[in-house]
């Protein structure tokens, strides 16, 4: 029933934590003396990457990933390496390419801490991104993991370039399996490093080519998730069918709208764009699809067969935070969401 999943998701731990960005932005603005309003003298908050004019026309892209420590503790390995993988896309979510990693690692001695780092270089390796510093403290109680990222773009994807009259685009690597019990998705840790940098490429092309403009990567907030604070970063809402998004056989709708992909990607894009989008996906055999309609109502409804439900309303209640809209007509976007 499309009902028991828009409640499930409602109360899904990722997007809790999505939620929590909420909290973290009053804070800050509670210290600044304009309030909220006072973070726009930096850029506003809900993107992929903090990106930052160059002086040359481009963007320096900036951004960190915290790995939550059930994660470190049962599977060190993929902690690492994922540290480096999310951080990899967020940049290439933004339209640019990395450059560099450092990592700030705690740990009690060199386990888990020297599993965490093996995963950290392979992912180096595999995606063509060197770590260059970072911190350690192997006298910790507990392990800690936070990865950090440079990149560049010439143009931007962003969180805010969402229009009514847009098709909504998912595109998913379905080459890959669980880890379980986890909800990730992973097609990446078997997958040669030269296929993962071409599948990746795709993203700066289609903003230097002007394909466009908005999207985000897919994160713990799931499919959806990652939809809505889209669409509440553009100030737009949109009708999905969940029915329409690429899902690997077999695989509950439940659990796929609540998992995290190794490759995963919402756009936002143009009618007379969407053919020449797909085509880039399709031709390296990553499932692309439409699967919903961007409008003006800030109301998010999802569709399965006949059935339909709004699954969230951004004019009576925020999912990441109220400035993360207020500020969206500005030119430049910063903080990871």
């Amino acid at each position: 029933m499309l009902h028991a999943i828009v409640v499930a998701l409602r109360e899904s731990r990722g997007f809790a934590h999505k939620r929590d960005i909420g909290d973290i932005v009053t804070a800050l603005g509670q210290s600044l003396p304009g309030g909220i309003a006072d973070l726009s003298q930096a850029v506003p908050i809900g993107d992929d990457c903090a990106a930052m004019p160059d002086g040359n026309g481009g963007y320096l892209l900036f951004a960190i990933e915290g790995l939550v420590e059930d994660f470190i503790t049962r599977m060190p390995w993929f902690a690492g390496y994922c540290g480096v993988m999310v951080n990899v896309s967020d940049i290439y979510a933004m339209g640019g390419r990395p450059t560099a990693v450092v990592n700030a690692l705690w740990s009690a001695g060199m386990q888990p801490a020297d599993d965490m780092l093996k995963g950290m270089a392979v992912a180096s390796a595999k995606y063509g991104v060197p770590i260059v510093g970072g911190h350690s403290n192997n006298r910790s109680e507990r392990p800690q993991l936070a990865v950090s990222i440079l990149g560049r773009a010439t143009k931007l994807l962003t969180s805010f370039d969402a229009r009514p009259g847009d098709r909504l685009v998912m595109v998913i690597d379905l080459r890959g399996a669980y880890e379980e019990p986890f909800p990730y998705w992973n097609a990446s840790t078997t997958t040669p490093g030269e296929r993962l940098r071409g599948d990746l490429e795709i993203l700066p092309l289609l903003a230097e080519e002007g394909l466009c403009d908005a999207g985000k990567d897919i994160s713990m907030a799931g499919a959806i998730g990652t939809a809505l604070m889209l669409l509440e970063c553009s100030g737009v809402g949109a009708t999905i069918d969940i029915n329409a998004i690429p899902r690997p056989d077999g695989v509950p709708m439940l659990r796929w709208l609540t998992s995290f992909p190794s490759y995963g990607f919402v756009l936002a894009v143009r009618p007379d764009k969407v053919d020449a989008v797909l085509a880039r996906f399709e031709a390296r055999d990553l499932a692309a699809a439409v699967v919903g309609d961007v409008d003006d109502t800030r109301r998010l409804v999802l569709r399965r067969g006949q059935q339909q439900e709004e699954l969230w309303d951004l004019q009576r209640d925020a999912f990441i935070c109220e400035a993360a809209t207020s500020q969206a007509d500005s030119n430049v976007q910063v903080t990871h969401a």
